[in-house]
């Protein structure tokens, strides 16, 4: 399975989608910050399994409809920062898909996930995937999941690892770091937790017209 995450930057890089989609090979694209009103259903052969509707910038997940088949839908509102309640940029922060692979009659699940921005506590994005993961276990006990997506946490990455770790998924980064706009917040902000996946690579792709960089995650359901 081949799944790209990409942070749109308020929309400004969903021209791109396509080519990204064709250049690698996506089997499931995650967004966020896409404006969820204006996608289309379908990009380069991946089907719209779901966007978010209570955001002004939210999350999508699509899927290669030739490989998988959408079972269930879940979206969450997470613990809020100051940011969300005062700005209200994001209602619902992750969104997961539980899929059938048509060829092996297996179901895996995959989410796209936006955390509070930097203007919140580590220990409030801790909660938020926390929570996350915590939900999207509820969509099918014993399937593996992965998580992709924007997490806002360039620093103490160490400390998050630990606490996933505890809670039984594994963090993985990409190979290069995938947020520049600004000097001093530059380095690693999109990444991937799993449970019951072998994760081959995930991979930085080139910039866009986001601030954030795609990432491409190569993964294997055990």
């Amino acid at each position: 399975m081949k799944v790209i995450s990409y942070n749109l930057r308020k929309h400004r890089a969903a021209s791109e989608l396509a080519d990204l989609v064709e250049q690698h090979a996506a089997d499931v694209l995650c967004l966020q910050e896409a404006d969820t009103a204006g996608i289309p259903d379908e990009i380069s052969g991946l089907r719209l399994a779901e966007a978010t509707a209570r955001n002004r910038l939210g999350l999508a997940v699509y899927y290669r409809e030739n490989t998988y088949r959408a079972v269930e839908v879940r979206s969450l509102a997470l613990k809020k920062s100051l940011h969300d309640r005062v700005l209200k940029p994001a209602e619902e922060r992750m969104l997961g898909v539980r899929l059938r692979d048509i060829d092996h009659g297996r179901d895996l699940i995959v989410a796209s996930f936006h955390a509070a921005p930097l203007t919140a506590l580590n220990s409030l994005r801790r909660n938020q995937i926390q929570a996350a993961l915590t939900s999207l276990s509820e969509l099918g006990e014993g399937l593996p999941i992965l998580m992709v997506g924007d997490y806002n946490y360039p620093v103490f990455k160490e400390n998050l690892g630990q606490v996933v770790r505890q809670q039984g998924y594994e963090l993985t980064l990409s190979d290069a770091r995938t947020y520049t706009r600004y000097k001093f917040f530059r380095g690693h902000y999109d990444f991937a937790t799993s449970v019951g996946f072998d994760i081959a690579r995930v991979q930085t792709l080139p910039q866009g017209r986001s601030d954030h960089l795609p990432i491409l995650v190569t993964a294997e359901a055990g």
